[in-house]
C-alpha cells in the first residue's frame, strides 16, 4: 500500500504537468459539450427519434464523461506508459522490485481522479447553462463509469506497450479519440450516421461506454449487456497488454 500510495501521488503530479492530457481531459469536453448544446438546445424531440427522445444537452452530458475517460485510456496513459518504457523507468521499477500492480493500480487511481474532475466540471457547467435531466440511477451511471474506466485503463496499457515510441502513441491516441467521438455518439447525432459508420462506432469501445451511462441517466435500467461488454474489454485488453508490456520493458 505504501508503494501504491507513493505512485499514485507522483502519476497525479505528472499528469498535471501533461498539457496534452489536461486540455483533452479537462478543457475540451466541457468546450465541445457547450457549443454542441448551444447548437442542439435542450429540447426534447416529441417523437422520440432524436437523441434519444432527450434534448441535446441531456443527451451529450453522460456521453462527454464517456468522453472523458476515452481522453484519458488513449492520449494519457499510451503517452505516459511509451515514455516510462522509452526511457527505461519501467526496467528501474523492476530492478527496485516496485510490483507490477501497484503501478497498475496507480493508474486506475489517477485515471479515476480525472474521470471524477471531468465529470464535475461538466455536470457543472450543465447545471449553470441548461435545465438538464438527471440521472435517473445514480448507481448505475456510477457502475458504468467504474467499468468504462477500468477498460479504457486496459486499453490505455495495451496501446503504450505495443506503441513504439510516446509520439507514435500519441498520434494513435489522438486519431482513435476523434475517431471515437464522431461515430460513438459524442459527437453528430446518431441519426445523421451512414450505415458504415453506425457499424464503426459499434464495434468500438467508447459506444458500448456511452450507452452504459446514458442508459441509467436517461431513465432506460441499468444495461447490464453493455456492462458485461466492458468487463470483456477489460479481460481481453489486460490480458494482450501484460505479455507486450513484459516483452517490451
Amino acid at each position: 500500500m505504501r508503494a501504491v500510495r507513493a505512485l499514485t501521488w507522483i502519476e497525479l503530479k505528472l499528469f498535471l504537468r501533461e498539457p496534452v492530457t489536461v486540455v483533452f481531459t479537462l478543457a475540451l469536453p466541457p468546450l465541445i459539450l457547450y457549443v454542441l448544446s448551444e447548437v442542439f438546445g435542450d429540447v426534447p424531440d416529441p417523437g422520440g427519434t432524436t437523441f434519444r427522445g432527450v434534448g441535446g444537452a441531456t443527451y451529450y452530458l453522460p456521453a462527454y464523461i464517456g468522453l472523458v475517460v476515452a481522453s484519458l485510456g488513449l492520449i494519457g496513459l499510451p503517452v505516459h506508459l511509451a515514455a516510462y518504457r522509452e526511457r527505461g523507468v519501467l526496467r528501474r521499477f523492476q530492478a527496485a522490485r516496485v510490483p507490477v500492480r501497484a503501478l497498475l493500480t496507480s493508474q486506475v487511481v489517477v485515471l479515476a481522479a480525472g474521470v471524477v474532475a471531468g465529470a464535475v466540471l461538466l455536470m457543472a457547467l450543465a447545471a449553470v447553462l441548461w435545465d438538464v435531466r438527471w440521472p435517473a440511477s445514480w448507481p448505475g451511471v456510477a457502475i458504468a463509469a467504474v467499468l468504462g474506466t477500468v477498460a479504457f485503463t486496459a486499453v490505455g496499457m495495451l496501446l503504450g506497450a505495443v506503441m513504439p515510441t510516446a509520439r507514435a502513441a500519441q498520434g494513435i491516441g489522438l486519431l482513435l479519440w476523434f475517431t471515437m467521438m464522431m461515430v460513438c455518439g459524442a459527437g453528430p447525432p446518431p441519426e445523421v450516421l451512414s450505415p458504415v459508420l453506425a457499424r464503426t462506432g459499434d464495434v468500438l469501445p467508447l459506444k458500448h461506454l456511452v450507452v452504459a451511462l446514458q442508459d441509467p441517466w436517461l431513465g432506460f435500467g441499468v444495461n447490464w449487456v453493455e456492462m458485461a461488454v466492458l468487463v470483456a474489454i477489460s479481460v481481453a485488453a489486460a490480458g494482450l497488454a501484460a505479455p507486450a508490456l513484459r516483452r517490451r520493458t
